[in-house]
């Protein structure tokens, strides 16, 4: 356990935060699956419609260096092809 003030501090907060980052995760993967369903669905207006939201949601998420920026970009770029080959 810790010993020192500054330590048993430091616990506190990296506890909060991740609280933090596991709701933030949740939404992420939340996102991405709710897109999922929506291409599996073969929706493609739909999609077009929730693409915005769902790139706003994972730039959100690649600026708090939850996940990195070139992920969210990959991620968005898959699905903008597969909503593409609709």
């Amino acid at each position: 356990m810790a010993n020192t003030k500054s330590a048993i501090k430091r616990i506190r907060r990296i506890s909060r935060q991740t609280t933090v980052n596991k709701s933030r995760k949740s939404k992420f993967r939340s996102a991405i699956k709710k897109m999922n369903l929506i291409l599996d669905k073969k929706d493609k207006k739909e999609a077009l419609a929730f693409l915005p939201k769902l790139n706003s949601e994972l730039m959100k998420i690649a600026k708090t260096g939850l996940i990195k920026k070139q992920n969210a970009s990959r991620n968005i770029s898959r699905i903008t092809k597969k909503i593409n080959s609709l």
